[in-house]
């Protein structure tokens, strides 16, 4: 379903004044002290977007991955680690949309949707990144429970999270996702969050290991019920699809901030007599900064259309997800050089931009898993046309 065209725009409006005003003045206060940004948490409540893309029916937004793909590029250019706190979140509730059963859809979604509860995505492990298959977390049955042993790694919001979209590995049935409940914090039954994982950039939100000792779970904690049991691993790339999105949105967000920034400094800074923007070389930076930036956004926005219209979306999320990332690092790396030496201080938002970039790169799928992607993605579109 659609989002009215008006409604839309003023969803996205409203964000970018909230942006504005919120975020980009007090950013740096929570980023380089590394501190969770709860007054911005709240404001994504306030605006529902914890249940940006779940129907209205389950206490939703209803927004379509179209709109919402540009709330994400402005929620990025602000300052990206805000659109990580709702990525996770919404991979979870887009796992339980897809592919639970009514009762679980019923239970977990209008908390999700409401913000009162959070939720996060865990699939890698300290031996299984790229090669989700794997994974050695492993769900062993007992009676009528299931019973959990692993460990955990990059889990965004795992120590606020209540809920848990959790891939374990169910001896010879396959990979399956359960759906943990757990108290918000450092433990929960068999659950502990062994570590906060200090970052390069994408700070202000925790990214933390998780172990699993003898966690007991219901049978009914299984995504999609008994028949969800080997299912896991296929359902959670598929909603990957809309990680790749948020992320290329988020790439988008950050390449436009580096590139307004960049703009903005060129026109006042002034070298051997005038603005630094009328200098030829600094024209041709700034020309191919914008040049890609649109390209990154027509593809982001191409692929958004794609899922909301129900087409495969494998080839062009992942040609977005590729493109957006790449593409904000190197605006993030012209945008300092642009500013100079004053683009390596934390004086200017540049630094930081630099510092965020690298995380689209790798998550959510490294550029060459997205190669990989597209390159059999592009083979198999050729075969079927042959």
């Amino acid at each position: 379903m659609r989002t009215d065209p008006e409604v839309a725009d003023q969803m996205v409006e409203t964000v970018t004044r909230w942006v504005d005003r919120e975020v980009v003045p007090h950013v740096a206060e929570y980023e380089l002290a590394d501190r969770y940004p709860e007054p911005m948490v709240e404001g994504l409540k306030e605006f529902g977007l914890f249940g940006a893309t779940v129907p209205e029916a389950y206490g939703g937004l209803g927004l379509d991955v179209s709109t919402y793909a540009r709330v994400v590029e402005e929620l990025s250019r602000g300052w990206m680690s805000l659109a990580g706190v709702i990525n996770s979140h919404l991979i979870a509730a887009q796992l339980i949309l897809r592919y639970g059963t009514e009762p679980q859809r019923r239970r977990w979604l209008p908390e999700l949707s409401s913000g009162r509860r959070r939720g996060c995505f865990s699939l890698s492990e300290p031996d299984a990144g790229s090669d989700a298959a794997a994974l050695r977390c492993r769900a062993e049955r007992d009676g009528g429970e299931w019973v959990i042993n692993g460990t955990k790694m990059w889990v965004t919001n795992g120590e606020r999270a209540g809920l848990v979209a959790l891939l374990a590995r169910c001896g010879d049935e396959g990979i399956t996702c359960f759906l943990v409940d757990k108290e918000p914090g450092r433990s929960s039954g068999g659950i502990t969050v062994s570590r906060n994982i200090p970052k390069l950039g994408y700070r202000g939100l925790e990214t933390v290991e998780m172990t699993y000792r003898d966690h007991r779970l219901p049978a009914d904690r299984v995504l999609g019920g008994p028949d969800g049991v080997g299912q896991g691993l296929r359902w959670a790339l598929a909603a990957l699809e809309l990680g790749r999105v948020n992320v290329a949105a988020r790439g988008v967000g950050v390449a436009r901030a580096a590139f307004d920034a960049a703009i903005d400094y060129a026109t006042k800074r002034e070298a051997f007599g005038r603005p630094i923007a009328q200098h030829q070389a600094i024209q041709f930076k700034l020309a191919e900064m914008a040049t890609k930036l649109e390209a990154a956004r027509l593809l982001t926005r191409e692929a958004a259309a794609k899922v909301d219209a129900g087409e495969r979306a494998d080839l062009a999320a992942g040609m977005a997800k590729l493109f957006a990332s790449e593409t904000a690092a190197e605006l993030a790396l012209e945008a300092m050089r642009i500013h100079g030496g004053n683009g390596y201080t934390t004086d200017y938002p540049v630094e930081r931009y630099y510092r965020d970039a690298p995380l689209m790169i790798i998550g959510e799928g490294t550029s060459e898993i997205q190669k990989l992607v597209i390159g059999r993605a592009l083979l198999r579109r050729h075969a079927e046309g042959a």
